[in-house]
């Protein structure tokens, strides 16, 4: 068969009739895959590195705070951390004050990830506005904003297994 016949995918319906959206689509899917190659590198997946600074940040939460922050399921939290603990990256232990609560800790190999963490979020950060001016920029977070705060109003609860994590 020839290319001729299979348009590319910015040619799709999608991107024609949802240019915006497929957009938004085509950007975190580019996105997500350099993430990913870079996150591999250090043994993690996509979201994980998300996860990692949260506990950075405030370690020891309960798994429902983690899957608040992350704005995933509990299902979600408990899979990932449960990938995470087998790479010995993080450790659960009881809660002092309430035995029914499993809080989430880093341990020390996960708290040595943090710097090369941060580096690929930079470098991903970099490649993202390389090509941007500082107006463009600011006028993309702008927007990009306003339409976070647009689909935000859908209260969409997250899926059953996001399979991110």
């Amino acid at each position: 068969m020839s290319d001729d016949r299979h348009p590319a995918a910015e040619a799709t319906e999608l991107a024609e009739t949802f240019p915006v959206s497929y957009s938004i689509f085509a950007m975190a899917r580019t996105h997500r895959a350099i993430a990913a190659a870079e996150l591999a590198r250090l043994g993690l997946f996509p979201n994980q590195e998300i996860m990692l600074i949260q506990l950075a940040a405030s370690d020891g939460l309960s798994q429902k705070t983690l899957a608040r922050t992350l704005n995933v399921n509990h299902a979600t939290v408990a899979k990932t951390v449960g990938r995470m603990e087998k790479a010995g990256l993080v450790e659960r232990r009881e809660s002092d004050r309430d035995r029914r609560i499993t809080l989430v800790y880093l341990t020390p190999v996960g708290r040595a990830l943090h710097d090369d963490v941060i580096g690929i979020w930079r470098h991903l950060e970099e490649l993202t506005v390389a090509e941007l001016t500082a107006t463009e920029r600011a006028a993309f977070l702008r927007a990009s904003d306003k339409i976070r705060r647009a689909m935000g109003r859908e209260h969409i609860q997250p899926a059953i297994d996001a399979a991110t994590m």
